[in-house]
């Protein structure tokens, strides 16, 4: 990302629907199989929609003990535990490194911080008074604190911020990491994103929108279904994943493993709707074309397109003409494009770190993973969105988009190390 300081990328983690770590999510993604269910973490009686991707085989004490764990909302939790395996396969440790320390940071993206407490706390104060109000129940909220129960976890003294753009979050927060490293101001940066979303109030509240659909609760496995004609509306799910990103000399010099080097961040706004993308992507693609712009990437050297594609109507439409504005009708055309939404659902603030990973992991193991549940083609929706079955091909540059409401674009370009 610089001429001075190249970021490459030597630690991944993940806690998914499709299950807890890289590999095990991975797995399950090249394999087609879907992340969403019945939700069972509340009653959803009361409910439009009743399925959800939950990570139903993560155990908090298994990365932290049973006192820390209480006093976190279940979105620190998460992304606790996805630093944790983002760590560990570093090989970093700051335990007793403070030199090392002052020089490694971390920024997190959520979209809604810790609204399962924030939901909970409000009924104990509706039915029992705010004099019963948890004495952790503000730091068990606030957005940062999954950024700073890791920062403490860890001793990453360096810089600690949060990013807070709805589902395009933690795509800001690898990107806003990899410049901190960039322009010197540290060696090593944690960033990645956390979100659990899956109570009464998030679920209601996102449905009144009609952005979730309604049409699959007996179908959850098909439910989500980027670029789809059927396509209905997103899955809400939780999840987090990291990435540790290090200066690249920093790096060779502790022979650490490097998987993919980060080269292009692009940023842009579509200033046109609250929760609707601008007509025709021009929003995206120009956050498209800076990130392209800033990799020295040709629209015809890309290999790959980890897509936002969260099924619903107005973004997978939009995301498909921004597609072909950027790289032009033939390379759009040519180029393998899916959405893993298809089958982890939608991870709000945590999407574009699991889809950053899942960009990663396709440039190691030349593997493009599938858009699944894609039946009835949309003459809106017409390129090769890898339907149903992973594909292998020779993949060395991939790009990775995330929007979200407000109308903040992200697009992160990932290429294979090469010295």
């Amino acid at each position: 990302m610089s001429d001075a300081r190249r970021v490459v990328v030597t630690g991944l983690g993940a806690i998914s629907p499709l299950g807890v770590g890289v590999e095990a999510t991975w797995k399950q993604a090249v394999s087609g199989v879907s992340g969403i269910g019945q939700i069972e973490q509340f009653d959803t009686s009361n409910v439009k929609v009743t399925i959800g991707g939950e990570c139903r085989d993560f155990d908090p004490e298994a990365f932290m003990d049973r006192k820390d764990a209480r006093r976190m909302d279940r979105f620190s939790q998460l992304f606790l535990g996805a630093v944790s395996e983002a760590m560990s396969q570093s090989g970093l440790d700051y335990t007793n490194d403070e030199e090392g320390a002052m020089r490694a940071g971390m920024v997190v993206g959520t979209g809604i911080g810790g609204i399962k407490s924030f939901e909970e706390q409000v009924l104990v104060m509706n039915e029992r008074g705010p004099g019963r109000i948890s004495p952790y129940a503000i730091t068990s909220i606030i957005g940062n604190m999954a950024g700073g129960e890791a920062s403490i976890a860890h001793n990453l003294r360096g810089p600690n911020t949060s990013v807070v753009t709805a589902c395009a979050a933690s795509a800001n927060a690898i990107g806003d990491a990899a410049a901190i490293i960039a322009r010197g101001d540290a060696d090593v940066m944690v960033a990645g994103g956390c979100e659990a979303p899956l109570c009464e109030f998030s679920v209601g509240g996102f449905s009144q929108t009609r952005a979730l659909t309604t049409s699959f609760n007996d179908n959850p496995e098909g439910a989500s279904r980027p670029f789809d004609l059927d396509r209905s509306g997103f899955v809400m799910s939780e999840g987090a994943a990291v990435v540790v990103l290090e200066d690249l000399e920093h790096a060779l010099l502790r022979d650490a493993p490097v998987f993919a080097e980060l080269s292009g961040y692009g940023m842009s706004a579509d200033a046109y709707h609250i929760t609707l993308p601008r007509p025709g992507g021009y929003g995206a693609a120009m956050a498209m074309k800076r990130a392209l712009d800033q990799a020295g990437v040709r629209p015809n050297e890309l290999d790959y397109v980890n897509a936002h594609g969260t099924s619903t109507s107005a973004n997978d439409a939009t995301e498909t003409a921004a597609i072909k504005y950027v790289l032009g009708e033939e390379a759009a055309n040519e180029i393998a494009i899916s959405s893993t939404k298809s089958m982890t659902g939608h991870m709000l603030g945590a999407a574009g770190a699991i889809e950053a990973i899942m960009s990663i992991k396709s440039i190691l193991t030349d593997t493009a993973p599938p858009t699944i549940n894609y039946e009835t083609p949309d003459p809106e929706c017409d390129l090769d969105y890898v339907p149903n079955v992973a594909r292998s091909l020779p993949i060395s540059t991939v790009m990775s988009n995330s929007f979200g409401f407000g109308g903040h674009n992200v697009s992160l370009v990932f290429r294979g190390y090469n010295a």
